[in-house]
């Protein structure tokens, strides 16, 4: 009998540590011991890992087995290991010749007939891999489409043990994978669906190309949540890394927008209004997993009847849509996330929604309307950039046969402006406008001295906050991207600041 070692990888959020996994066959009484902090459905591994193991031909022995899973001190969970111990099990026990799997990883869960079936944060796990120097990766083959966007590991996929156990002990190591390819599919939603609503479109189109928050406020019918959801149809693909990102997340959470986003579509979320604080930040106990923030980072994120959401709910946005990540601190850790999104939050002006000063029947008192709306507190409104009135359209925008412009015309004007936006902030570790650091807003990307003029007499007035100042400020940026204009001017400055008081008027 022997001692044996294969490698596995443990995650912490989207970060992963390599995980030695050891095994000594002894002489004793038969007995299955695993060490180094193991969750229940490692601790589970046991009896599926036998039964594979006996179904795929090979011998489960009968004597003492020690599994160390090292770093000891590190917590493990997941059914990811299956795999790597069933290699290291029949290495011990002499069942496969020895191996150098030293830069090679085993990831895989198995079934109790010897399948090897998919598991949660492979792309993650394969990134850390990377990152740690391994060579290779054996992974199931149902992650392949997954798998394959980490380009400098050998990518080893199979469907079973047996397979498994073929490709490792036969000239088939490493073996070439084609790669598959993912078109652009045309979207399902269009703006050209949407009859009117110009001042909205151009509202979202201005959000889109400065990745700025937004508030939609208007009766129910009028269209939010359609506009909503074409707002992703105009946002530019994802690029490489913004691709790894959001995938990685994603595969952590086993979403079913992971095929979409391989496809470079941005993702666009939307948690009921119901969701709970772990549910929109992220949370968990023995794994803790990303939150509706974190999923729609470099996407949308979008929370329709906004108002009523639990108290603290939408609060709990207000420190990622400042930082553009999240951090959750649990008995096991502190786990961080990226969480850069677009907040689209849509909301009704009055509980019954037939507040709207044009005749219709509101039999809401103004406490109630008060109340109301002060579910969204100041502080989150303070960071919201663009505020749109959304009222019904006209019966001649209703019944007009005219084209409409199309998500993919609004797009090319998004990424035209993004791309001077690019170049002006070349070598500054930032590309969007909304993203301007306050320090560069006051020295290096200033307006002109008469719109500063202006914005500072507004201070003054207390009519804005520190925080409004600069909101305004990178929201005229992205309207003179979008205008042609080099620097921002009193008009873009007078547009940035209706389009933040917009709702109110």
């Amino acid at each position: 009998m022997s001692v044996a070692a294969t490698r596995g990888i443990s995650l912490n959020g989207l970060e992963g540590e390599i995980i030695n996994i050891e095994v000594d066959v002894t002489h004793g009484l038969p007995s299955y011991q695993l060490l180094g902090l193991p969750d229940a459905a490692l601790n589970e591994a046991r009896d599926r890992i036998r039964s594979a193991i006996g179904n795929s031909g090979k011998r489960w022995p009968q004597t003492k087995i020690t599994v160390s899973l090292s770093p000891a001190w590190l917590p493990k969970s997941g059914s990811g290991f299956d795999l790597a111990i069933s290699i290291a099990i029949l290495s011990a026990t002499q069942q496969i010749s020895e191996l150098d799997l030293n830069e090679t990883i085993f990831i895989g869960e198995l079934s109790l007939e010897g399948l090897l079936r998919p598991v949660r944060g492979l792309l993650p796990m394969l990134l850390a891999a990377e990152k740690h120097g391994m060579r290779r990766a054996v992974v199931p083959e149902a992650n392949l489409s997954e798998a394959q966007s980490v380009s400098r590991l050998e990518i080893i996929p199979a469907s079973s043990l047996v397979q498994v156990l073929a490709i490792i002990c036969g000239a088939e190591m490493p073996r070439q994978i084609p790669l598959i390819t993912y078109e652009n599919e045309s979207p399902n939603f269009d703006f050209a669906e949407v009859a009117g609503q110009e001042d909205a479109k151009r509202g979202l189109e201005i959000a889109a190309t400065g990745g700025h928050h937004i508030l939609m406020m208007g009766p129910p019918g009028t269209g939010k949540t359609m506009l909503a959801e074409r707002l992703p149809t105009i946002l530019p693909p994802l690029n490489d890394d913004q691709l790894r990102d959001v995938a990685a997340i994603h595969s952590i959470a086993g979403t079913t927008q992971l095929a979409s986003i391989l496809r470079r579509t941005p993702p666009f979320v939307a948690p009921h209004h119901t969701t709970t604080s772990a549910g929109m930040v992220g949370g968990g106990t023995k794994m803790i997993r990303p939150g509706a923030c974190s999923l729609s980072h470099h996407g949308v994120l979008f929370i329709d009847e906004a108002p009523e959401c639990a108290h603290g709910i939408l609060d709990a946005l207000r420190q990622p849509l400042e930082s553009g990540s999240i951090e959750i601190t649990r008995a096991v850790g502190t786990t961080r996330f990226p969480a850069r999104f677009i907040l689209v939050l849509a909301a009704n002006p009055c509980p019954c929604g037939r507040f709207s000063g044009k005749g219709r029947s509101c039999q809401c008192s103004s406490l109630q309307v008060r109340r109301y709306l002060n579910r969204l507190s100041g502080p989150l409104l303070d960071r919201i950039d663009v505020k749109l009135r959304v009222d019904n359209p006209t019966r001649a925008e209703l019944a007009s046969n005219d084209p409409r412009e199309s998500s993919e015309e609004m797009r090319r004007r998004v990424e035209s402006a993004r791309a001077i936006a690019r170049e002006r902030f070349a070598g500054l570790g930032f590309e969007l406008n909304s993203a301007i650091p306050s320090e560069f807003l006051r020295r290096k990307f200033r307006a002109d001295s008469k719109a500063m003029s202006m914005l500072h007499i507004l201070i003054e007035r207390e009519e804005i906050t520190a925080r409004g100042f600069h909101k305004i400020l990178r929201l005229a940026w992205t309207i003179a991207d979008l205008r042609g204009v080099s620097i921002p001017g009193v008009d873009e400055v007078e547009a940035a600041l209706a389009l933040r008081t917009e709702t109110s008027q």
